[in-house]
Order: structure tokens, then sequence, then C-alpha cells
């Protein structure tokens, strides 16, 4: 495969009075198919929800949901009985498998911000499942998911790995994926450059293995994603 970068400002955009949401593949009713998602990462929505509005019970099936919390907090119930709280920096790891019905309301005072991520299972038919966990980053790369659960991450059901970094100005994080794996590599906020590209908040950045380079932050420094996707 080649790279595929995907700019911020050429992301798919929707925007309610409660809601800006920024698509980096298809989603709702932004189609487009040159954008159905990159291997098994078929989502990744940035959301900024307002304060006391949220989204409504609505159903998902034969999915892995992961949801980053950048900003705020977002409160979560399901038909599985789960009724949490999600904070910035923690993540949301949810199996949809054969069904699962829930919510994601902002009742916190202020907006919240969070990236959700879709994941295609490695099968269908998976009994729903919820996980979650707080995380603090290490230096370099703190796993954020696995597929066995490793170094504290959470598992999901499929060969997938998630790793989150923030580096200072200046600051090189190593882009280090497995052989039989493809990288993708989303800003969160900040800038950087790699592969020679120079790469800002909601830039996205598709790339083969093995394609041994690093990510240097910018003065701003850089709060970035790493997926390694099979």
């Amino acid at each position: 495969m080649t790279f595929v970068f995907r700019p911020a400002a050429e992301r798919f955009h929707s925007q309610l009075d409660w809601l800006d949401s920024w698509h980096s593949f298809s989603f709702s009713h932004h189609h487009d198919p040159a954008w159905m998602g990159f291997g098994p990462l078929r989502v990744i929505n940035d959301d900024t929800i307002a304060a006391g509005r949220g989204f409504g019970m609505h159903p998902h099936r034969d999915m892995e949901i992961v949801t980053v919390m950048v900003d705020g907090q977002l409160n979560h119930q399901d038909s599985m009985g789960h009724s949490e709280v999600l904070r910035a920096g923690e993540v949301q790891a949810m199996s949809a498998g054969t069904g699962v019905v829930h919510s994601e309301m902002n009742r916190g005072a202020i907006p919240c911000r969070l990236l959700q991520i879709w994941i295609e299972p490695d099968r269908a038919g998976h009994p729903p499942a919820y996980r979650q966990e707080p995380f603090v980053l290490r230096p370099g790369w703190t796993p954020l998911l696995d597929p066995d659960g490793r170094d504290g991450a959470l598992a999901i059901n499929r060969p997938v790995r998630l790793w989150r970094a923030r580096a200072g100005a200046g600051e090189r994080l190593e882009l280090a994926i497995a052989s039989d794996a493809t990288g993708w590599l989303q800003v969160i906020e900040g800038e950087g450059t790699a592969f020679g590209r120079p790469l800002q908040r909601g830039d996205g950045l598709g790339f083969p293995a093995p394609s041994p380079d690093s990510l240097q932050a910018g003065p701003a420094g850089a709060d970035v994603l790493l997926f390694e996707l099979r």
C-alpha cells in the first residue's frame, strides 16, 4: 500500500446546535466511496458536545467502539447495566457484538471533547462487553488497546493496537509497527512532522510497514494516537 493523508480541513463535518463533529471517514449522511475507512479502522470522529446535551439511547451491533476522552466528561449508560462517567484521560472500549443500546450525555458544566473510534471486529457475534480505564501517559507511547490486554491496555476483538503520546517541542516519537500491519497516525492536538509531511490538529496519516520513521513534534508539542492495524 501507499501512504494515505487525510487533512483535517478535508474531513466530513456535521454541525448541530449541541454537536460539532469532524469525521475522518464516511459517517452518517456523509458518504464517499474513497473514504470508507482504513483497513479495519472504520470511524474516527472528533466530537465536541455541549454541556447538558448528547446522544440518547441508540443501538450498535458487531463493532468495537472506542472512546478517548480529551476534555470534560461524558456519562455513559447501556443495556448491559453500566452507568459510568468518562473523564479526560480515560478510555472506553465497548464491544457491541450481538447488540447493545447505549447513551452518551455530557452532564458536565462545560463542553466535552472526545475521539470516538470504530474498529471492525474479527468476526460477528461476540457477546457484548464493556471496559473503561484511566490512563496516565508515560514518556513515549502509552498503550491504550491490545488484543490480549497486555501492559494495562484494554482488550478488543481484533488484533489491533493503539497507543497515545504527548511529545514536547522538538521531541521525537518512533513510529515502529509490526511488519504484517499497517499504521495510522491521528493528531489530537498540536503539530509535528512524520515521513517528511507536516501534520497538525485533526490530520490523519496512514502508512505501510515496515516504514521506520519518527514523528517530530513542532513548537507547540503534539498529542497523537498511533494505530497498528491488522
